[in-house]
């Protein structure tokens, strides 16, 4: 028996596990690199407002740190420059969470031991997870090549291969530390703090130069993406360096694939205490979820003090524009161009607050189909009582990184201190709706909880896309989000909020009943 046999059959039914979570994805990153195009011929139609956007950008630092520069003044260079970063950081997102999905939770879960004993060799499981990030990779690629085409063959493949190679680079890394590591929350945190190191990298080497010649660009794979430079005068061999890169990491997966055995890590888990601090059920919540809540409060809080750091310079940026100053009123509240850039920023990271919420809730449906659970609640915790513990930290983590991001805003503005800070609390509403529909549907059908990820990505799509291609008002209504006060700026409404927060203790309510009276998942 080779070690790839059985790769077709795994792949197969990878893609059947994954067929609504990929689609979601890649059509949120597809849509929000797709839209860009028309956006930007609304903000900037014409060469000189679009020479004079390129000018601001080269003496902007805070900036280039956030999006990057921009090497052209076409309408697709300035799409690459615009989302290429982005799309790129949640390309390599999809792709890490498809490759621990099915390489360390299933090992982790007991699955792979099961699958390991039929005709699959050693090195199969591996191959199909990476077919599978393939796959989504590739399908994203032929979106934005196809989707830009029109505004230059060339510059739409260069930038759909890139956001493919990256999401293929970000899935191998995920593949080796997949082998290090004995828990899947570790391979994905640890994963994630590869890709937020190299966001800052690039952040940091694009505001010391304007051309991206610093170092720091260089040393990050988001940097090499922009570097490609789309639209730009195309630099083709920076995919030769994207292509080498993952074909070492690759290779360094197979090599430690091949020299462990199912469900054993190169780096054990350090045994933990028995007793003390775990004699509760929330006490070994906290245990499970505190590096997830770490982590979260400080790119929270980083975020804040960043794009705090941008409120002064965004009136100089938006200038005369028109257009570009309805956008930021449709996302923040008919309110001044400083007060709708803040409330437009908040209720950004109050979006991604929301993917905190669904994976902090999950972790309840992880530790149910592992089989962790089932030996906690064979003693005296009732199935309640043990999911209080998770739910507490959801559902108060969630507050806790956007008080974080309101404290990084008044840090990095230095101004409104109490208005911006009120901003960011006033998202924990929205955000606690999507946790609570992730409760309803981890309880009631646990089947279906993965589902919440796409619920998330769909506000997502309408909180990004929505405004900018001027979305109807009823479909903007369909996130939570689009009923909140636009603060700071705008009045505070209390009836929206006391509405939300009702709905969501309402679908945690169900959930819960329906956990209570379900048999557990096996």
């Amino acid at each position: 028996m080779t070690s790839l046999a059985g790769t077709g059959v795994l792949l197969r039914f990878h893609l059947r596990r994954d067929r609504l979570m990929i689609p979601v994805w890649v059509a949120v990153n597809a849509l929000m690199v797709l839209s860009m195009p028309t956006t930007l011929q609304g903000l900037y139609g014409t060469a000189a407002e679009r020479a004079d956007l390129l000018d601001q950008v080269a003496a902007n630092s805070s900036f280039r740190a956030l999006i990057g520069p921009a090497f052209g003044d076409s309408l697709g260079a300035l799409t690459a420059w615009r989302v290429g970063v982005y799309a790129g950081a949640l390309a390599a997102v999809t792709s890490l969470l498809i490759v621990v999905r099915h390489t360390r939770d299933e090992e982790e879960s007991g699955r792979q031991e099961l699958i390991s004993s039929g005709v699959v060799g050693r090195r199969a499981s591996l191959t199909a997870a990476l077919l599978t990030a393939a796959t989504a990779n590739a399908v994203l690629a032929l979106l934005v090549t196809a989707g830009l085409a029109g505004r230059g063959a060339a510059g739409a493949l260069a930038l759909g291969l890139g956001l493919g190679a990256v999401g293929m680079l970000f899935a191998t890394a995920a593949a080796i530390v997949a082998q290090l590591t004995e828990s899947a929350r570790l391979a994905r945190g640890l994963t994630a703090a590869v890709l937020g190191a190299a966001f800052v990298l690039r952040a940091a080497g694009d505001a010391a130069t304007t051309d991206g010649s610093s170092v720091l660009t260089w040393l990050s794979p988001l940097g090499w993406l922009s570097q490609l430079r789309p639209f730009a005068h195309e630099r083709w061999w920076v995919l030769a360096l994207l292509a080498a890169a993952v074909a070492v990491q690759g290779a360094l997966a197979y090599a430690l694939a091949g020299r462990r055995d199912v469900g054993m890590s190169f780096l054990p888990t350090r045994p933990g205490p028995a007793s003390g601090r775990l004699r509760t059920a929330g006490a070994l919540a906290w245990r499970l979820q505190r590096g997830a809540v770490l982590g979260w409060s400080i790119g929270f809080l980083l975020a804040g003090v960043v794009y705090g750091g941008l409120t002064d310079g965004v009136a100089d940026l938006v200038g005369d524009n028109e257009r570009a100053r309805e956008i930021f009123e449709r996302m923040g509240g008919q309110s001044g161009i400083t007060d709708a850039f803040l409330a437009s920023m908040t209720g950004m990271l109050g979006l991604v607050a929301a993917l905190y919420v669904v994976a902090a809730v999950l972790r309840l449906h992880g530790e149910e189909t592992s089989g962790r659970a089932e030996p906690v609640l064979a003693n005296a915790v009732g199935r309640l009582r043990w999911a209080a513990g998770h739910l507490v930290i959801a559902f108060g983590g969630s507050a806790l990184i956007m008080l974080l991001a309101g404290l990084g805003f008044a840090v990095g503005y230095g101004k409104e201190v109490g208005p911006v800070l009120g901003a960011c609390l006033v998202q924990v509403a929205g955000v606690w709706v999507i946790g609570g529909v992730t409760v309803l549907l981890y309880g009631v059908a646990p089947r279906l909880a993965p589902l919440a990820w796409g619920v998330a990505g769909a506000v997502l799509l309408i909180g990004w896309v929505g405004p900018a291609l001027d979305a109807p008002r009823a479909v903007l209504d369909l996130s939570p989000f689009g009923h909140l006060p636009k603060l700071p700026g705008g009045a505070m409404e209390w009836g929206p909020v006391l509405i939300l927060l009702a709905l969501a203790a309402t679908l945690v309510a169900v959930g819960l009943a329906g956990l209570r009276r379900r048999d557990l998942t096996t």
